[in-house]
């Protein structure tokens, strides 16, 4: 059984910083891709930033330059830093990853339950 849960989220007024975390636990074999994603009220779920095993890393592109995916490979736990943030930055953000349970299985997409965060003007 794995397991994503995130933290971190909360409420902070524009400009100011937040870092979420999402720990992977259970049976994993291995890891690729970690990504963030967020759901607004009404809105589509869309990718905040992905960073594959291999350290490449990618963000839509309103978190460039406030943003920054990171991750701690021995801990599977993928974080994300946000900085200057603002009101349309308010959402429920997921973990999303990419994990083998065993070497003779296939990848398969695991995601946390999410995290609120609310960004006041």
């Amino acid at each position: 059984q794995v397991r994503l849960v995130e933290s971190g989220g909360g409420l902070v007024q524009a400009g100011g910083s937040l870092r979420l975390s999402c720990a992977a636990s259970g049976s994993i074999f291995s890891i690729n891709a970690m990504r963030w994603y967020r759901q607004a009220p009404g809105k589509q779920r869309e990718l905040v930033a992905d960073s594959t095993s291999g350290g490449q890393t990618n963000y839509e592109d309103g978190a460039k330059g406030r943003f920054t995916i990171s991750r701690d490979n021995a801990k599977n736990t993928v974080y994300l830093q946000m900085n200057s943030l603002k009101p349309e930055d308010t959402a429920v953000y997921l973990c999303n990853a990419e994990i083998r349970v065993r070497a003779t299985v296939g990848w398969a997409n695991y995601w946390g339950q999410g995290t609120q965060v609310t960004v006041s003007s």
